[in-house]
């Protein structure tokens, strides 16, 4: 029971993107199109969860053991970027369209706050390495989740007529806006 209610926190009422504010550049960046952002989505969903146990085996055995846990940042971002390094390969060889399609937000990844964040917040909550991939699946598909709706209304929006001045960015943050509060409607559910 403990495990599901980190999920459903983690998607619904402390979404990383639409509660937290984390993940903001790749969540405006790459949702113009629903494939280039249901690809995203999976490339964070891996990133995110092999950073969190990566992170957590190395804060937990190697950075308390030896008492430098003032290295931790430095620490997680290597990590992180050497699994973007590690996906951007895979995707180049695997799916050239999507890693065409991602562009230049894929190494952005690297930088992505959002795993960055889940992974010290996996720590700072005292999580074991069970309840921190739980707690980084939940974010990971949170941020996904959030990701496809606005790509999908953002293509909605491209196919009706607004006004010129709302056209592109203007009526994309009006929606993020929107989406955020219809987030807030899950505050109190666990």
């Amino acid at each position: 029971m403990e495990y599901i209610i980190i999920i459903i926190s983690a998607i619904f009422i402390n979404n990383i993107v639409l509660a937290q504010f984390l993940g903001i550049c790749p969540f405006v960046g790459v949702s113009n199109k629903l494939s280039t952002a249901a690809g995203m989505g999976g490339a964070v969903l891996f990133v995110m969860t092999v950073a969190t146990i990566v992170t957590w085996l190395i804060q937990t055995y190697l950075l308390q053991a030896l008492g430098i846990q003032f290295l931790q940042t430095i620490v997680f971002i290597l990590v992180i970027a050497s699994l973007v390094q590690m996906v951007e390969i895979i995707l180049k060889k695997v799916s050239p369209s999507l890693y065409s399609a991602l562009g230049v937000f894929l190494p952005l990844i690297t930088t992505n706050c959002a795993i960055l964040g889940v992974a010290i917040l996996t720590i700072q909550k005292n999580f074991n390495l069970l309840e921190g991939v739980t707690f980084a699946i939940g974010n990971a598909a949170g941020f996904s989740l959030a990701l496809v709706v606005f790509a999908g209304i953002r293509e909605h929006l491209d196919l009706m007529e607004v006004p010129e001045g709302m056209r592109g960015v203007p009526i994309a943050l009006v929606v993020a806006g929107i989406l955020a509060l219809a987030f807030m409607g899950f505050t109190g559910l666990v």
